[in-house]
């Protein structure tokens, strides 16, 4: 674990994989360490305090802390139903050389892991995607994607939480809301969350 200051309140760990990123985090929100937030990335955590004496104690309890095995890492299990009626699937369909409906198959096949939450409020990068579904970004990203929309982009799939600009190639939509002010939290999901996708 590689250690960089982050403004003067912050903290930011390097890690080398994203499976030992959550294991920190675990042990960090365990630990009662005095934390304002823990925000993880796909190799690095970075640990925000209210005061320059809490992150002097963070600093040093951080390397010593105690990982639980991946295993033990409690992570919840959701499903999202898709309708996969999205503008870019037949150029998907294209792009990988599958038909539209092995697509789709291939996209409702694997579970995967909630990576970390970012771009938008509640837009989770997940990970585990088909390596026959890696596509490029869209040359021309749309000034508007609709809330719920499901896209691809390189190695990763998403779902937009909000109307938002992006340039994810798409390929279906769910109703269901990811993020939602009224909700405790608002997040619906969390890193270290494990997905799948159903065909509505």
């Amino acid at each position: 674990m590689r250690l960089r200051p982050v403004g003067r309140l912050g903290v930011l760990a390097e890690l080398p994989d994203l499976s030992t990123v959550h294991r920190l985090v675990a042990a960090v929100r365990a630990s009662g360490l005095p934390v304002v937030d823990v925000v993880p990335g796909y190799r690095t955590v970075l640990v925000t305090t209210a005061s320059a004496a809490d992150l002097a104690v963070v600093r040093h309890v951080l390397p010593e802390l105690d990982l639980p095995a991946a295993s033990a890492v409690s992570a919840r299990q959701v499903e999202i139903p898709v309708v996969y009626d999205g503008e870019d699937l037949p150029s998907v369909a294209a792009l990988t050389g599958l038909s539209e409906e092995e697509v789709v198959r291939r996209h409702t096949a694997p579970d995967y892991v909630v990576a970390f939450l970012g771009f938008a409020p509640g837009f989770p990068y997940l990970v585990g995607l088909d390596p026959s579904l890696h596509v490029p970004r869209r040359s021309s990203p749309r000034t508007s994607v609709p809330a719920g929309s499901v896209g691809l982009a390189g190695p990763q799939t998403g779902v937009y939480p909000q109307a938002t600009p992006g340039g994810w190639q798409l390929i279906g939509r769910t109703p269901v809301a990811l993020f939602d002010v009224t909700r405790d939290p608002p997040a619906l999901l969390a890193a270290g969350d494990r997905l799948r996708f159903v065909a509505a």
